[in-house]
C-alpha cells in the first residue's frame, strides 16, 4: 500500500492518462511541487529554503488561502516560482458533483492565473478531468513524500525521495501546517541528496 501512495502504479497512470505524472526520463531533472498553500506559518520558510539552494518550484495553491494571504502568494511569484490551481476549497473530485467542482476551480482561477491544475488528493472523476484538460495541463505526480503523515519524520521523507525519485519525477511536498514538522528537516535533506545525485530542478513547464 505504501508503494502505491508514494509512486502511482502503471494502471493508475493509464486510467488517468489525461494527467501528467512524469516528464522525460532522458533528462536528469526533477520538479519540486508544493500543495495547499499559501500558509503564513509555512510558505515563507519554504521560499527561504528554496532560495538557499537557488531552486525554483511549482506551488499548487488553494484559492481560499490565496484570498486570505495575497501578499504571500505574490511573494511566491516575485521569487520566480510557478503557480497552479488546486481548487478554491481543496475539494475532492470523487466527492463532488462535476458542476460544483468545476465552479470551485473557476472561483480559484479568479485569484490564480495559471494553466496548471492539480486535483486535491488526486481524486478526480474522468468527466471532470476531460473537461478541465481543455483549459489546463493536469499535473499529477511521480513521487509523494507523505510529509503530511504525522507518523513520519524528516528521515522518512528523505527515504521516500531516495527510493522513488528518478529522471523526470514530479515530487509532491506540502506547504501546510500538517507538514511543517517533517519539512523542516526533510526538505533540506531531500534537496541536498538530489543535488548530490546530479539532479537539477525546474518548474513545471
Amino acid at each position: 500500500m505504501n508503494s502505491f501512495i508514494e509512486q502511482p502504479p502503471w494502471l493508475y497512470r493509464k486510467f488517468f492518462s489525461a494527467g501528467i505524472f512524469r516528464f522525460s526520463p532522458k533528462e536528469k531533472v526533477v520538479y519540486l511541487t508544493f500543495d495547499d498553500g499559501p500558509i503564513p506559518e509555512v510558505t515563507p520558510w519554504v521560499l527561504d529554503t528554496l532560495d538557499k539552494y537557488n531552486i525554483k518550484a511549482t506551488f499548487f495553491c488553494v484559492g481560499d488561502n490565496v484570498g486570505k494571504h495575497p501578499d504571500i502568494y505574490q511573494e511566491v511569484l516575485r521569487r520566480g516560482h510557478r503557480v497552479g490551481n488546486h481548487t478554491f476549497n481543496h475539494l475532492q473530485g470523487w466527492k463532488s458533483y462535476t458542476k460544483r467542482y468545476l465552479a470551485n476551480i473557476a472561483k480559484a482561477a479568479e485569484l490564480i492565473d495559471s494553466d496548471l491544475f492539480r486535483p486535491p488528493h488526486g481524486h478526480i472523476r474522468l468527466p471532470q478531468m476531460w473537461f478541465l484538460r481543455k483549459r489546463y495541463k493536469i499535473i499529477m505526480w511521480d513521487v509523494v513524500t507523505r510529509d503530511y503523515n504525522p507518523a513520519f519524520t524528516g528521515e522518512d521523507i528523505l527515504r521516500v525521495v531516495k527510493q522513488r525519485s528518478r529522471n523526470g519525477s514530479i515530487i509532491v511536498f506540502h506547504d501546510s501546517l500538517k507538514s511543517i514538522d517533517r519539512l523542516e528537516s526533510g526538505l533540506p535533506k531531500s534537496i541536498e541528496w538530489l543535488l548530490s545525485q546530479g539532479y537539477r530542478f525546474e518548474v513545471i513547464p
